[in-house]
């Protein structure tokens, strides 16, 4: 009986998404391709074979399958019943807040199993969300989440954040929280403005995050300087803490990642140049989230902005800081676009951040650097060995990718899926 699980495929594959051990012949395309031969069998790569570049373009090309590092699944698709029609933080926090108050588990379930199923098929094998944690509707948040990552669990991976106001955690009410969370095997979240305290001895709630973090050997993924002032002074924070603590000899945390990072873009080259150096020397990975960011932040009534607030990628990237691009807000109050797909965001983004998804900076964006923050076993990297899980496209090239959206075919555990 023939194993359902097995086949091949001749593809282009970006050359920077192989294993750079395996030889390779002397062509590869321009772009950054290389024709490979793939075989696959029992839902694994056998043989990821190099092949001299062919004289046609129709193979497809090939990406592994994707992680999303920053989402929003219990809100997804709120828009419709709770819009924020003049784009602004205020008014997404407002519909947000209506919403959360209105929340039931079966609502929440029934919203992001949706968005797991076009997650799903369309390429995706992991997902981050930030989970709302206070209020009315956060019990029931969590309650059908924790379902759905036992529901999905072998096709889609979720990680569930914590997401609280900072000095939440200084309460007896976020200590119960960072128990339960330990307890369901989250990671800690909050947001570090702004707006910012205006007295700096209000700073208890990341001093009693960080603490809680080490004591329950925690990882944190923190909304931090999501904004237009301020440049980087949530980040400037965070970083002063950690070497204070590092100085007195005090225990690390888990993996910490900060998602968004907007107004870190809007320092001076020197001091963004500086602080990247800071968060790569204390493991700090950074999200940076496009379209959610141009889509709110930087807005004057009647006025194109020319401030774009955005994480500084290409900037940290050169220190050595992890970078991923992820989706953030879908059709919710505070993006009313967005579908979870993972080759959308790629071809937003591209033009977006000035990307070169030929470099391997600029993919790693995308496949790798996601992965890693996620804390996958798989780190994208098309390998033998490594799981049979490939996004086929049906585009002769990257212009002809950033063109129009392209078909794909998607296959998982070695299985073309319908």
């Amino acid at each position: 009986m023939s194993d359902p699980c097995s086949g091949e495929l001749r593809a282009r594959v970006p050359r920077c998404l192989l294993d750079p051990r395996a030889p390779a012949p002397a062509t590869s395309h321009g772009d950054g391709w290389q024709a490979v031969h793939l075989r696959w069998r029992e839902a694994r790569l056998q043989q990821v074979q190099p092949l001299p570049e062919p004289s046609d373009l129709s193979a497809p090309l090939v990406l592994p399958t994707f992680c999303e590092a920053h989402a929003h699944l219990d809100k997804v698709f709120t828009w419709r019943e709770h819009p924020n029609r003049e784009g602004s933080m205020d008014g997404a926090l407002a519909a947000n807040m209506q919403e959360h108050g209105l929340r039931t588990a079966e609502a929440v379930h029934a919203r992001a199993n949706a968005a797991l199923e076009r997650a799903w098929h369309y390429g995706v094998r992991a997902i981050r969300s930030h989970v709302d944690s206070l209020g009315p509707g956060a019990a029931a948040s969590w309650d059908a989440l924790t379902t759905l990552r036992r529901q999905w669990r072998g096709r889609i991976e979720l990680d569930l954040v914590a997401m609280v106001p900072l000095d939440q955690w200084s309460t007896p009410a976020g200590v119960a929280l960072a128990d339960r969370v330990a307890a369901a095997g989250g990671l800690l979240g909050g947001v570090v403005g702004p707006p910012f305290p205006r007295d700096p001895r209000r700073g208890g709630g990341l001093k009693a995050l960080l603490a809680l973090a080490r004591s329950r050997g925690l990882g944190m993924d923190l909304h931090i300087d999501e904004g237009d002032d301020h440049p980087g002074r949530g980040l400037l924070a965070l970083a002063a803490a950690l070497e204070r603590d590092r100085r007195r000899g005090l225990p690390a945390t888990g993996p910490i990642t900060c998602s968004h990072a907007c107004s870190m873009g809007l320092m001076s080259d020197r001091a963004c140049g500086r602080l990247a150096q800071r968060l790569e020397a204390l493991g700090i990975a950074v999200v940076a989230l496009p379209l959610t960011n141009l889509w709110l932040l930087g807005r004057r009534p009647g006025r194109t902005p020319v401030r774009r607030p955005l994480a500084p990628i290409a900037q940290l990237q050169e220190a050595g800081v992890t970078v991923a691009v992820a989706s953030d807000n879908v059709q919710d109050p505070w993006f009313p676009g967005g579908d979870l797909d993972p080759i959308e965001l790629l071809r937003f983004s591209v033009p977006a951040a000035q990307l070169l998804p030929w470099s391997r900076l600029g993919l790693s964006c995308f496949t790798t650097a996601p992965a890693r923050i996620l804390r996958q076993d798989w780190d994208g990297v098309l390998r033998q060995g490594a799981p049979a899980d490939l996004v086929a496209l049906e585009a002769r090239d990257w212009s002809d990718l950033l063109a129009r959206p392209p078909a794909r075919r998607v296959l998982r555990c070695g299985i073309w899926l319908r």
